[in-house]
């Protein structure tokens, strides 16, 4: 029986798109188990419960990539990671899988190998990056190399999670954005983004209400949330350093410092006003990424 770990991730972070990623501490755990014939999931909707889950795919890529074969598994999920809210739902499956896989075989890949059979699933690597290494990390493709780096964010910082009782498919969420951008907009994303790393790496915090500035995918999403601009406003009248969309959406992701303490409190109250539910969540950045229980 093998146990794996893997953390929630929000990826953007406004300007970074497709690009910037961080792990947070909501997770979702998986056990794999041989079993000698067949396919067993627990833990999970019925509608998943099947050859088309997530979890079981990238564990069959995975291990095709091996060269592993298995007669039977019993896949186990306890998770906790909103589905289709921008957390990274499907990248911690995607991980959660080609990680059991590696279990299975004996472990012949690395996290870099299994960097690059996740990518291949997911399409893109700004949500597995962080799921697999844990913290903040930048990733690109180049051919069929996938290149990251993790970048070190300075303490004080919080992160709150504002989270809808409702979803917003990410085939939705690709579909409003513009097929061509300007000269100009190009420039702001690329200075506002070169602007929020030096930001987070050197602790000057007051500098990222400008570093999280985007023109490439918030201002098209954005109008997928209701009340999404009023609830920026709401953030920042409660002296959030900065907002972003978290991946997709409709997660709306606010950064505070460690010491505001009446954040979570004020917000609370202010969202009550709004249509639809909003759940507010305190979460940390999680430096750990994907990892193996023992027992």
């Amino acid at each position: 029986m093998h146990k794996i770990k893997v953390p929630a991730s929000s990826a953007n972070l406004g300007p970074g798109f497709d690009t910037l990623g961080i792990a947070l501490n909501i997770y979702d755990t998986f056990t794999f188990e041989e079993i000698p014939e067949g396919l067993e999931i627990i833990g999970c909707d019925q509608h998943y419960n099947n050859e088309d889950n997530l979890i079981y795919l990238s564990m069959i890529k995975a291990l095709a990539e091996m060269d592993y074969k298995i007669s039977g598994v019993r896949i186990t999920v306890d998770s906790d990671i909103p589905i289709s809210n921008g957390l990274g739902s499907s990248a911690a499956c995607i991980v959660g899988g080609v990680f059991g896989a590696n279990e299975l075989a004996g472990r012949p890949f690395s996290k870099n190998d299994l960097l690059k059979i996740a990518t291949d699933i997911e399409g893109h690597p700004d949500n597995v990056a962080p799921a697999i290494f844990g913290g903040l990390v930048v990733s690109i493709m180049d051919r069929v190399d996938v290149i990251h780096n993790n970048i070190d964010v300075a303490n004080g910082l919080k992160f709150v999670a504002l989270i809808p009782n409702f979803k917003l498919s990410t085939k939705k969420a690709r579909a409003v954005l513009p097929k061509k951008i300007s000269y100009k907009d190009g420039v702001y994303n690329v200075s506002r983004v070169s602007l929020l790393i030096s930001a987070l790496s050197n602790g000057k915090f007051e500098l990222l209400k400008y570093g999280l500035g985007d023109r490439l995918h918030q201002p098209y999403r954005g109008n997928l949330i209701p009340d999404y601009e009023d609830i920026m406003a709401i953030c920042q009248q409660h002296n959030a350093l900065g907002t972003f969309l978290s991946g997709a959406g409709p997660t709306i992701m606010a950064l505070t410092e460690e010491d505001n303490k009446d954040f979570v409190h004020d917000i609370k109250d202010d969202l009550k006003s709004l249509i639809n539910t909003w759940e507010v969540k305190e979460l940390s950045i999680d430096f750990e990424g994907a990892t193996r229980i023992e027992g």
